[in-house]
């Protein structure tokens, strides 16, 4: 009996013993599970919270997270105190340059550079197609066809600034040409991979000369040029004798040999064979593999000219001073009106001319263009402060802007800004003038 209830407290004991231990293991198992899942969780908050910060980073900015700085606002200032563009990186990112495996070309500094293949019958050649298309030689005001030309950089500029600039010289410009049935092309574009900086506009001149021998007349203007005087016309039959009309003085030019004794920010040619030939002359100088040399050669001919790289315009007056009886007879130096106006001796009077004056003279009593050179909002190296310049700029476009508006009946209520216009005069039930009995309406 003894021997039997031993036996059964043993096996009692074992079993006892043996569903302790697994309970002891399946709480083990359950603790470890547990641990497990904790870690799992606080990973997984973790990234989460790492994503959140990246995400807002990208979207508010570093400066958000910057402490001690003195406040919590992102830093958005840059040079000049204009703010820095909205998205400047996705913007750069999207306008950025591809690379290009591309070979640049093989250039002979003995063999003069050209723009394209030589052409010496093309006064030929035009005179052909015209005689079959004479219907398109005039515009709807009978006269010679005129296309306007000018352009800026593809990329934004460094500042927002710089490109509503651009929008506004843009208008001011479709403006006059429709006023004056003059053809207007803008350009964004680089034809000439070898021809930048100064030299963008003559592969395109040449461009538009060729590919339209309908007009008369291919005029360039710089995207920082407005008109101020929307009323003037050019005088060409001053250049019936002419292929060249540029801003200058024939004594500063010619006496003084001066590099600003013209101004190649707005000048004219005509559609012929002698502009082709001066184009090619002027950009032998331009390419950039002999623009250093020629940069101080020019500057030993030409007075006060800095030691920079050629450009167009000292290459141009060369032209002029050293091959005078080659090329200076076709070229008018005008300065009877302002085709180029130098914006620091007329910005400031514009409130003068509109209460002294009327439109219609182009010249110092109511300037054509005003030229804001050495300003460079969309880019740098500016010879000018920029909050000054943006200002002169914002009124010669009021100025210019005032006398579309006044055709409508309303104006800019000061120059300084472009925010509010006004009435000017009061809407008539007679618009046309007709002098038509009115009828009274119930």
């Amino acid at each position: 009996m003894k021997d039997t209830m031993k036996s059964l407290d043993t096996k009692w004991r074992t079993l006892v013993s043996n569903q302790s231990s697994r309970a002891v293991a399946k709480l083990g198992t359950f603790k470890s599970r547990s641990v497990q899942k904790s870690v799992y969780n606080i990973r997984l908050t973790i990234l989460c919270g790492l994503i959140t910060i990246l995400v807002l980073r990208g979207t508010i900015g570093t400066g958000f997270f910057t402490f001690g700085s003195g406040g919590t606002e992102p830093e958005t200032k840059h040079d000049d105190g204009l703010e820095r563009r909205a998205l400047t990186n996705p913007v750069e990112d999207i306008v950025k340059e591809p690379e290009t495996t591309e070979k640049e070309p093989s250039f002979d500094k003995d063999v003069p550079f050209a723009l394209g293949p030589r052409i010496s019958n093309w006064d030929q050649q035009r005179a052909e197609w015209l005689s079959t298309h004479q219907n398109v030689t005039k515009n709807k005001f009978g006269r010679e066809r005129v296309i306007l030309i000018s352009g800026s950089a593809s990329k934004p500029c460094r500042n927002s600034v710089g490109d509503h600039l651009l929008v506004k010289s843009l208008k001011n410009k479709v403006d006059y040409t429709r006023l004056h049935d003059i053809e207007l092309f803008y350009s964004m574009a680089v034809v000439d991979s070898q021809m930048s900086s100064f030299w963008v506009k003559h592969p395109m001149i040449r461009k538009m000369m060729l590919t339209h021998p309908e007009a008369e007349w291919i005029w360039w203007m710089d995207s920082d040029a407005m008109f101020t005087d929307m009323t003037f016309e050019i005088p060409f039959h001053k250049y019936e004798d002419h292929n060249m009309i540029i801003h200058g003085f024939e004594d500063l030019l010619f006496e003084k040999n001066s590099w600003v004794g013209i101004n190649a920010g707005s000048f004219l040619m005509r559609n012929c064979q002698w502009s082709l030939d001066m184009l090619d002359a002027w950009t032998s100088m331009g390419h950039p593999r002999v623009a250093v040399e020629y940069g101080k050669k020019l500057s030993e001919v030409l007075l006060d000219r800095p030691i920079f790289d050629s450009d167009d315009q000292s290459v141009l007056a060369y032209l002029l001073v050293t091959q005078t009886q080659k090329w200076a007879p076709k070229v008018y130096l005008e300065n009877s009106y302002y085709l180029h106006g130098y914006w620091v001796i007329i910005a400031d009077r514009y409130e003068d001319i509109m209460a002294n004056n009327k439109p219609g003279t182009g010249d110092e009593k109511w300037p054509f263009v005003t030229h804001f050179v050495g300003c460079k909002p969309c880019g740098k190296e500016a010879s000018y402060g920029i909050k000054r310049c943006v200002l002169q700029m914002e009124r010669a476009f009021n100025f210019g802007d005032n006398q579309i508006l006044q055709r409508y009946g309303y104006q800019h209520r000061t120059l300084n800004s472009s925010k509010e216009i006004g009435r000017v005069r009061v809407d008539s039930a007679d618009p046309l003038g007709l002098g038509l009995p009115t009828v009274s309406v119930p």
